[in-house]
């Protein structure tokens, strides 16, 4: 395979993304659509930081440099999303998939989805299963001034590490949010990445959760000091 073959911004067909992938381990599948695009189907694999939030600073922060990436976008999003990427430093963009997630799906291609729930299925949930785990991945700051009782918080920026992840059991249900629900679903999408498969979105994030009777919400203002 040449190295014109997949300079950046090339246009991968379906069968021509396929064939890629098979042939290079270190590609990584990267999608930068809608938040309710992204979980309600994507490519398996694909790590999600969508365009329409900090693109830019999760993408410095959380993507792996010794990765080939492989862009998934809105139509006619493709070539500004290529173009954030080399411009913040990244060399290693081979392209994005012509037609999108659209054009994958109506090739028949593998598909898989996260599963959102709003906070009343939360609260809900919370008093039944013992295996649900509550997983805040906002920052410290933002958790000590408010969380679900006994939450785990598990920041976004501490999930590049796969380490950090390791302390999650894959039994546990885990329910994710962070402030309104784009922090998220990347997160829900590094999970999958590592296995984890028993995983909900929080629509709405803590914005919604602090006002959700059936909740207990509690502070930590000793860490805010």
């Amino acid at each position: 395979m040449s190295e014109m073959l997949y300079s950046p911004g090339r246009a991968f067909t379906v069968r021509q993304l396929k064939e890629f992938l098979d042939h290079n381990e270190k590609a990584i599948i990267v999608d930068t659509r809608k938040v309710s695009a992204f979980t309600e189907g994507f490519i398996p694999g694909s790590v999600f930081i969508g365009r329409d939030g900090n693109f830019i600073e999760w993408a410095v922060n959380l993507l792996p440099t010794d990765k080939t990436i492989v862009l998934i976008a809105s139509t006619g999003k493709e070539e500004e999303c290529l173009a954030l990427l080399v411009n913040a430093g990244f060399r290693n963009v081979a392209g994005f998939l012509d037609g999108g997630f659209e054009a994958w799906k109506e090739a028949g291609g593998a598909v898989d989805m996260i599963i959102d729930v709003d906070a009343g299925e939360l609260a809900m949930d919370l008093p039944f299963d013992e295996n649900l785990i509550v997983v805040d991945v906002r920052r410290p700051v933002e958790y000590a001034e408010g969380h679900v009782k006994d939450a785990l918080n598990l920041p976004l920026i501490d999930m590049k590490d796969p380490g950090n992840i390791a302390q999650l059991n894959e039994r546990d249900n885990l329910y994710l949010h962070c402030a309104r629900g784009y922090r998220s679903v990347i997160a829900a999408s590094l999970l999958k990445l590592q296995g984890y498969n028993n995983l909900r979105n929080i629509t709405g994030g803590w914005e919604s959760i602090k006002h959700t009777r059936g909740i207990t919400v509690v502070k930590d203002p000793g860490a805010l000091n």
